[in-house]
């Protein structure tokens, strides 16, 4: 008796296990740079790459759809991930609002894209679909901003 229980959860737990579908943010997107600003800073010196920030508050309804739709697209992530150091910053807490103080920022989102000195390079705000949001990151690497 013991067996056939064991057997049956066993099978249970496979099919739960294989019928769990992975989220798409973990599987395709934007993967954010999981540190501290200092941190993602010097990622930014030692790979030669500009810093893309999210600048977004837990109460913006465009800041959740760009989470919700825009960052989770899989061509958007693959050009992130590869060109920049994707940074997600709550302009409300921890650090957040001395960063909006230094960057001016006012509006929610605001995408910034900063060099290794901290210097921002290009700024735009407001929802931007995938495809907006790939052709501001694309005209962002073509200037050399």
């Amino acid at each position: 008796m013991k067996t056939i229980q064991f057997t049956l959860l066993a099978i249970v737990a496979t099919l739960f296990i294989q019928g769990t579908p992975v989220k798409e943010s973990e599987s395709t997107g934007i993967q954010f740079f999981d540190g501290t600003w200092e941190e993602a800073l010097q990622a930014s010196n030692d790979q030669h790459k500009l810093i893309f920030m999210d600048a977004y508050t837990s109460w913006c309804g465009p800041c959740k759809m760009m989470s919700r739709n825009t960052f989770t697209n899989e061509e958007v992530g693959a050009y992130f991930n590869e060109n920049f150091i994707n940074v997600k910053m709550d302009m409300e807490k921890g650090i957040g609002p001395k960063l909006a103080e230094k960057y001016g920022v006012r509006a929610y989102p605001t995408l910034l894209f900063i060099d290794n000195e901290g210097n921002v390079t290009f700024e735009t705000m407001g929802y931007h679909n995938a495809e907006q949001l790939m052709a501001v990151a694309k005209k962002t690497q073509a200037t050399g901003a």
